[in-house]
């Protein structure tokens, strides 16, 4: 009889957590979709970095180039001018910048770049297919437009929000108020990490 009301109770703790009210992003919720997946890229220094490196960590995702002459450097300014809004669990926040144009993205480039905006900003390249194997998981699109060297590249202008398991969970649109960043950072940091 003992045994059956153990039973009982944790069949009741786990209906009441089941009937807690799923999180209201003000991104688009990915949360149960098929967008993403680990992956493995190298830093500006060469050394390899996987998305599961990150476990525990609530991650930013950006796809860029350091050439953008907009959407990027704005992206990740406003990453930057984040970050402080969410007092210290903002250092359980990582930035990862995955370059979709590894013809001109050196790894020195990157090390000059990402952590000009801030140093805990990792910069993350690969092969031109570790790169297109990385966009096909997040459904990222990207073509260079032009020739010779100052060609652009356009790409999808998103930033993803993966939770400390390392799942998709917010797509924040490029142009979206710095406010909704802050606020679904804010859920996704408050979630426990075995959850």
């Amino acid at each position: 009889m003992r045994g059956l009301r153990m039973i009982g109770v944790a069949l009741m703790a786990l209906l009441l957590q089941a009937c807690q009210p799923a999180p209201e992003f003000q991104g688009a919720d990915l949360s149960g979709q098929a967008i993403g997946g680990d992956f493995s890229l190298r830093d500006a220094a060469g050394k390899p970095h996987s998305l599961a490196d990150y476990r525990g960590k609530v991650v930013a995702l950006f796809f860029g180039y350091t050439h953008c002459p907009d959407v990027c450097p704005t992206t990740l300014a406003e990453m930057r001018d984040v970050l402080p809004q969410l007092g210290d669990a903002g250092r359980d926040v990582q930035v990862l910048f995955v370059s979709v144009d590894p013809e001109r993205d050196t790894p020195d480039l990157l090390a000059q770049y990402v952590p000009a905006f801030h140093p805990s900003f990792v910069g993350l390249t690969g092969s031109a297919e570790q790169i297109a194997d990385v966009a096909r998981k997040y459904q990222v699109v990207y073509r260079k437009q032009g020739e010779g060297k100052d060609y652009t590249v356009d790409h999808t202008a998103g930033m993803y929000l993966l939770d400390r398991q390392g799942k998709s969970r917010v797509l924040i649109n490029y142009g979206s108020d710095p406010a909704v960043l802050v606020h679904d950072l804010r859920l996704l940091l408050q979630e426990k990490s075995g959850g």
